[in-house]
């Protein structure tokens, strides 16, 4: 490859290029309607005063911290708004390094690959322990492992790229385990809207110094380009995010912050429902199809993501490229999320296209 840049957008600008019809599923850029209500906060912040277009708080919008707060059932002190998950989910790792003790991040094998990039940009060591085969992620492995070099323990559930769904059993042991070593769990809850297992746990609710959480309204509102995130944070890391925070971005977005404030106040539970239908439907097709291919596969509890398995054909990116020149499918190779599904492939099911690609697939290894 000719840059650093991260793999995703390798494979997405070959298959830009690609000579043929390519059905997208490398990234997780959903292809649903927003909230009804999300376009009515844009349209009507087009005609807010001239003063509302300046720098709001560093913090966030006090309205909009105030919402979380009362959701999430957390002191609003504790509320930041950044840019995007992503950089709630930087800032929690970057001040979590600074303010405990270890340089050790915790990482789960398959990975999601910003997790382990952003380790490697702040210069910290990783170790990595394996789910097992269903995605599921076992805290006495991480205990194991867990020690006095141990700052940080990063985990996402529902899982990017397995699916898997962490109960609040697992979530209470990871804190517990962060607090034995004086690390930090940082729990990223992006996918939370996205539970086909009725097993989802905030671990906002666990009463620790030793757990951050990080969301936004990218992925449960189809709005990725919005880039309206929040950490929740314990007492200890609010000045230093902020402060990192306010000399990195200044502030978020204003009009993106007045439209996610009013489809947070305004979305109808009906609209994450009707979301989850619409998965679980291309989650079964798009199965299936695997299973008629002679395919293995995980199943996901949550999220959007399927990893498959073809046999001799290992998830390589040249594999990669390979399917999208052979099939017109683009996905992601397991190599790109560590060594455990290093021989699968990941598939994006945000696209309407996915039981055409799915249908592309069987016919291609069937």
């Amino acid at each position: 490859m000719d840059d650093d840049r991260p793999l995703f957008f390798h494979v997405m600008a070959y298959a830009d290029d690609a000579d043929r019809d390519v059905v997208d599923m490398v990234s997780g850029n959903p292809d649903w309607e927003p909230p009804r209500a999300l376009r009515e906060g844009l349209r009507a912040f087009a005609d807010a005063p001239v003063a509302d277009y300046q720098y709001p708080p560093s913090e966030g919008l006090s309205d909009l911290r105030d919402h979380l707060a009362a959701h999430h059932d957390v002191p609003v002190e504790q509320v930041l708004i950044t840019n995007g998950a992503g950089e709630a989910n930087h800032l929690a790792m970057a001040c979590g390094l600074e303010a405990h003790s270890g340089n050790e991040v915790i990482l789960t094998d398959p990975v999601y690959p910003y997790y382990a990039d952003r380790a490697e940009l702040l210069g910290a060591d990783t170790t990595y322990v394996p789910v097992d085969a269903d995605g599921r992620l076992d805290p006495a492995a991480v205990r194991a492992v867990a020690s006095a070099e141990t700052a940080l323990v990063v985990a996402c559930s529902p899982n990017n790229p397995t699916g898997a769904v962490y109960g609040e059993t697992v979530k209470r042991e990871l804190a517990d385990i962060a607090a034995e070593h004086d690390a930090l769990y940082v729990s990223d809850e992006v996918y939370a809207e996205f539970d086909y297992s009725g097993r989802f746990f905030s671990a906002t609710a666990i009463d620790s110094e030793h757990v951050a959480v990080t969301n936004a309204v990218s992925k449960s509102m189809a709005t990725t380009g919005l880039r309206v995130g929040y950490a929740l944070l314990p007492d200890h890391l609010i000045d230093p995010a902020q402060t990192r925070h306010m000399l990195t971005n200044v502030a978020v977005t204003a009009p993106g912050q007045h439209a996610a404030l009013r489809a947070l106040r305004e979305t109808p539970d009906d609209y994450y429902a009707a979301t989850r239908d619409r998965l679980r439907e291309r989650i079964d097709a798009f199965c299936n199809a695997l299973e008629a291919a002679g395919a293995a596969y995980t199943r996901p509890e949550g999220a959007f993501y399927v990893l498959a398995r073809f046999d001799g054909f290992p998830g390589t990116l040249a594999n990669t490229k390979r399917l999208i020149d052979e099939a017109g499918v683009a996905g992601m190779p397991g190599e790109a999320f560590g060594d455990a599904r290093a021989d699968w492939l990941r598939f994006a099911l945000v696209t309407p296209r996915a039981q055409e690609a799915a249908d592309r697939l069987a016919d291609y290894f069937g």
